[in-house]
């Protein structure tokens, strides 16, 4: 009886790892569809004035694909981002890191402190993505 319930124990086991595994498989493959996404609109930042500062993957259980982007402030004026926004109304991407640039100054501006250089974007695709938006050079990395 004992054995019985051992075998079952260690079925069951086996079933779960099985599709642990394959959640875990499923999971990666759809991040690096996302991952695939958000390179495309890489360039489309780089024209907008945003450059690629440093670039990275990591790959894990769950994979990410982190960038730094580094900008001016004088090509972010809140008409320009509102422009940008209307001209990428179909880029969830692009829609995504200029709404989060457009807060960023918002906010910032209720402040009153003085915008310091430079304007830096990081992004992390991961399964969900993530835009940080700093305004002057970081202290705490």
């Amino acid at each position: 009886m004992i054995d019985k319930i051992k075998k079952a124990l260690q079925d069951a086991s086996d079933v779960i790892k099985d599709q642990t595994s394959s959640l875990s498989e499923g999971a990666k493959e759809k991040t690096y569809q996302l991952i695939d996404e958000w390179l495309q609109i890489f360039p489309k930042l780089e024209i907008y004035g945003l450059e690629v500062n440093s670039f990275g993957l990591s790959v894990a259980l769950s994979p990410a694909l982190e960038a730094e982007l580094i900008g001016d402030h004088k090509k972010f004026t809140p008409e320009r981002i509102n422009q940008i926004l209307q001209e990428n109304k179909s880029s969830a991407a692009l829609t995504s890191v200029f709404t989060t640039i457009k807060t960023a100054y918002t906010l910032h501006r209720k402040t009153y402190a003085n915008l310091r250089d430079p304007l830096i974007v990081k992004i992390k695709v991961k399964i969900t993505p993530e835009i940080n938006v700093i305004i002057g050079e970081p202290l705490i990395q």
